[in-house]
């Protein structure tokens, strides 16, 4: 099965509406972590990012907020930064302009309600999303995408090469996502900690979006 870990250069030419990374002079990544808060195991992100003194940018999807606000308020409690992932984890290419737009709103509003900044950042799930409704989310979101995406959720992914390969496709800048997800848990228990210790002893800070 061919993975790809690494955001290939030309997608990101051909896509140049969205953030795929960070222009960085310094030694800084951003963490990012998709679909979640639950219970199981986001507290435990939690944990393990502080251990690190890394700060995170959760892309939450709105009905596990509604479900499980004390998690996603101890995510804010902890430094970190919720953003909108739809409300329903919606598949844009097999969802109509509207019920797309309102549903990414509905998750919006819950995200308020905890953080009354608003942050603006949208990722659209899976990396799917029409040009239609990229261009009406784009008037109000920063459409956030990735450079690393350690491909946790891949049950048949061995733990170690989940690692590995997010460590190689790294670089100054780079957007990286993980999901505090209970399909992502082995493969995150596993490489979330040694990632962010092996990028931590090279002198990098993990800040939020």
């Amino acid at each position: 099965m061919l993975r790809l870990y690494k955001t290939p250069t030309l997608l990101k030419k051909l896509m140049p509406g969205y953030t795929w990374h960070r222009e960085e002079a310094e030694k800084v990544l951003y963490l990012t972590f998709d679909d979640g808060p639950i219970p199981e195991v986001t507290p435990w992100v939690l944990e393990v990012l502080a251990t690190y003194k890394a700060r995170a940018t959760f892309f939450c999807v709105g009905d596990n907020v509604a479900k499980h606000t004390e998690v996603a308020r101890q995510v804010l409690q902890q430094g970190h930064r919720l953003a909108n992932h739809t409300f329903n984890h919606l598949k844009g290419w097999q969802t109509p302009l509207q019920t797309y737009v309102e549903n990414t709103e509905r998750c919006q509003q819950e995200l308020v309600k905890l953080q009354p900044e608003g942050l603006k950042l949208f990722r659209p799930p899976y990396g799917r999303i029409t040009g239609r409704q990229a261009q009406a989310l784009r008037q109000k979101y920063e459409l956030v995408m990735w450079d690393v995406l350690t491909n946790d959720y891949d049950r048949s992914l061995a733990p170690e090469v989940c690692l590995r390969q997010s460590i190689k496709s790294t670089q100054c800048g780079s957007i990286i996502v993980f999901h505090d997800s209970l399909k992502a848990q082995r493969n995150l228990e596993y490489a979330l900690p040694r990632y962010l210790e092996h990028f931590t002893s090279l002198g990098y800070t993990f800040r939020t979006l």
